[in-house]
């Protein structure tokens, strides 16, 4: 609904039920409003929930098929290890083969 239905309507409840309606079905909007929130959060929570064990039962099974995709332990000594080695610069001398 835009805004100009949402006037409307509420310009024909004005004038049906006059100005102290108004408490009322603002009350009431907050409460449909308010259990509607709630079940669609529980309808969220409640698929979320469902799906879980179908995510677990995929991860195992993509881990089983690629045992090169799990990550390696980490070992701060190897890394650093690596990082400080690096290849020889290149000679400069253009008659050097090797």
């Amino acid at each position: 609904m835009g805004a100009t239905e949402i006037a409307f309507i509420f310009l024909i409840y004005l004038l049906l039920f006059g100005a102290k309606g108004i408490p009322s079905m603002a009350r009431t909007m907050g409460s449909t409003v308010r259990q509607f929130r709630q079940a669609t959060d529980e309808i969220q929570r409640e698929i979320l929930s469902g799906t879980e064990g179908v995510r677990n039962e995929v991860n195992k099974v993509r881990d089983a098929a690629n045992p090169m995709s799990k990550k390696p332990q980490k070992s701060t000594s190897v890394k650093k290890e690596a990082s400080t080695t690096t290849d020889p610069a290149p000679s400069k001398d253009p008659h050097d083969i090797a």
